[in-house]
């Protein structure tokens, strides 16, 4: 089936997160730590996070199936991937990245940026480096959550 991908609206925020928190919970979560599992959820939920959003200082793009998300990126701190979700039924279709090479564009055109830093999950460093991103540190465990730090320059 065929998707679009956009900038989130407004009313988009909970069912967004929504989808996040369920997918980190059956990719991600099992990795964590239990204090982890409760500082992603924190984070997502944060009121600050979704005022970010809504004053257009979070940027975060969703990847619609008719009227339903299917996939959220978002963008902190101008080019530091923050989130890239994308609900399980729709894995292995080019969902997350046609989301990653969608906000590359934005960042490289709109922006004059160049460079996108992430924290990757242990579940998705091999998608990243498909995508032709590169490890630049070791493993970390910051806050009960394991990452890989990975960067690409386009």
């Amino acid at each position: 089936m065929d998707y679009v991908i956009r900038w989130a609206g407004r009313d988009e925020w909970d069912d967004a997160m929504s989808l996040v928190w369920k997918t980190f919970l059956r990719f991600d979560a099992p990795d964590c730590t239990p204090e982890g599992v409760q500082s992603f959820q924190s984070f997502i939920t944060d009121e600050r996070l979704k005022q970010a959003f809504l004053e257009g200082r979070y940027q975060m793009a969703v990847a619609m199936e008719g009227e339903a998300i299917v996939g959220v990126a978002s963008l902190r701190s101008v080019n530091h991937l923050s989130l890239l979700f994308v609900e399980e039924s729709h894995h292995k279709r080019g969902i997350g990245k046609a989301m990653m090479g969608a906000l590359c564009e934005y960042l490289k055109n709109e922006v004059g940026e160049r460079y996108l830093s992430l924290l990757a999950s242990p579940y998705a460093v091999e998608f990243y480096k498909k995508l032709g991103f590169s490890q630049v540190k070791p493993k970390a465990n910051p806050s009960g959550i394991p990452v890989v730090f990975m960067e690409k320059f386009f």
